[in-house]
């Protein structure tokens, strides 16, 4: 489980990899940071690769999942380039709730009969999960490019320890805080790399402007 968590996070990774194939060159210093935003994942969960199948098959099943979602925010990125937030989260979230809907009928999974808590449950992730926390980073892509938002992500686990530390009273291990640490550093190395990467203009281009400020 620690394992699959900590894999599924490779999504900033895959988001580079896929941005290479691209054309897209990153510095060493975008490298540097996913590596210590990932030493930080990989601090709070842990990496225990499990040896039996089922073990096997989950991991390379988070794998596919770390890959998919850097594919989806990466075509988030590019929509959100023509599309508002509204349309965009629209369209996004009512196709998705279709497709499961689907598959939930096809497999015989019950979608309603649920008691007055399980419906509260379902109310509470739509509304703060989805429709707060998932739009907000759907809405930071117009401004942020799909890698940054990916590793603000990675901010959900260490968060996710600390609220259950303060509204369940689980105590925290050591690595839950050193790896929120290194999550933070990396983040910070990748934005301050970004903001040094300023477009170079031609030196014609350069005297036009000058021109249109006298």
């Amino acid at each position: 489980m620690a394992a699959a968590t900590a894999i599924v996070c490779l999504q900033s990774g895959w988001i580079a990899v896929f941005q290479l194939l691209r054309g897209v060159r990153h510095g060493w210093q975008v490298l540097l940071g996913l590596g210590m935003a990932f030493g930080g994942v990989v601090a709070i969960t842990g990496f225990d690769m499990g040896t039996s199948p089922e073990a096997l098959l989950g991991d390379v099943l988070a794998l596919a999942g770390g890959a998919l979602a850097g594919l989806y925010t990466l075509a988030g990125g590019k929509a959100r380039e023509t599309m508002g937030t509204g349309t965009y989260t629209t369209l996004c979230y009512g196709m998705c709730a279709a497709i499961v809907a689907l598959l939930a009928l096809l497999s015989n999974q019950p979608l309603a009969g649920f008691d007055a808590a399980g419906w509260l449950g379902i109310l509470a992730i739509t509304v703060c999960a989805q429709l707060v926390g998932h739009t907000a980073f759907n809405h930071l892509l117009a401004t942020m490019s799909p890698l940054l938002v990916s590793m603000i992500i990675l901010l959900e686990i260490p968060g996710a320890a600390l609220l259950a530390a303060v509204f369940l009273g689980e105590t925290l291990p050591v690595g839950t805080y050193a790896g929120l640490v290194l999550i933070l550093i990396g983040l910070a190395v990748v934005v301050a790399s970004q903001r040094r990467r300023k477009p170079v203009q031609a030196p014609e281009e350069a005297r036009l402007a000058e021109l249109g400020t006298d």
